[in-house]
């Protein structure tokens, strides 16, 4: 059996600005780009998003960013009327073959970001580096993972 676990991140208000920006940083593909107004009327009356109403206009449903090798990240705008609280508890981790790939993918997403933690080898990769980019989201990039014995 084959399993897969794919992050799925909530944004407020800015998914479309943010999977853009990582389409770009990353070398990825947007697949889904789901509007609330792109959903389909509910069955019943009361039956909207989780039971609520049915969140309307042109903010970020779903969204689905396919990265080089077969890794996915999701997104959503949070539905109106939901308190929106960041992205708390959590960091990507992203892994590269190949030092200048994460050399690259570090320099990029950190552009309007912090670096909290500059790129510099580890005893687990050649390189390593973790970052907030502009839209609150922590990472860490990893370059040429170094084998254990």
């Amino acid at each position: 059996m084959s399993t897969t676990l794919t992050p799925y991140l909530s944004f407020n208000g800015n998914t479309r600005e943010a999977f853009a920006f990582y389409e770009r940083a990353l070398g990825a593909k947007i697949e889904t780009m789901m509007s609330y107004a792109d959903m389909p009327a509910p069955a019943a009356p009361d039956a909207g998003c989780a039971g609520g109403t049915r969140p309307t206009g042109d903010g970020i449903m779903h969204a689905c960013l396919a990265l080089p090798g077969g890794a996915m990240l999701f997104a959503g705008d949070t539905p109106p009327g939901m308190p929106y609280e960041g992205v708390k508890g959590v960091m990507l981790a992203i892994q590269y073959d190949r030092i200048d790939q994460a050399h690259d993918a570090f320099h990029a997403l950190s552009q309007g970001g912090q670096v909290t933690m500059p790129l510099a080898p580890a005893f687990w990769a050649k390189t390593f580096g973790m970052l907030i980019d502009r839209f609150g989201v922590s990472w860490g990039v990893n370059g040429e993972p170094i084998a254990f014995k």
